[in-house]
């Protein structure tokens, strides 16, 4: 192995550790200031992000009931037009 090898080999491993220790870090809300000090998340971001994930969530299901009412509508505005035609025959 020649020495520009080593380089990049060496490179690639402490990238692929930084990206292992970042995910690691975020997972468990492990946050990091501007000093290099490393200290845990307060519960209220934590917090903030499960009711965010709630209300997409919520807000998902408002999608699809809205999509499967105007879906549901346009089936019963038709079904309305073909009796009101049978009405006037």
């Amino acid at each position: 192995m020649n020495p520009f090898e080593m380089v990049v080999a060496i490179v690639i491993i402490v990238t692929i550790g930084k990206v292992i220790s970042t995910r690691y870090k975020t997972k468990h809300g492990i946050i990091e200031d501007n000093a290099g000090n490393q200290k845990l998340a307060p519960a209220q971001v934590t917090q903030d992000n499960d009711a965010q994930s709630q209300e997409i969530k919520n807000l998902k299901e408002r999608v699809q009931i809205l999509e499967r009412i105007v879906t549901d509508n346009s089936k019963a505005i038709d079904l309305d037009r073909e009796i009101e035609s049978l009405r006037n025959t």
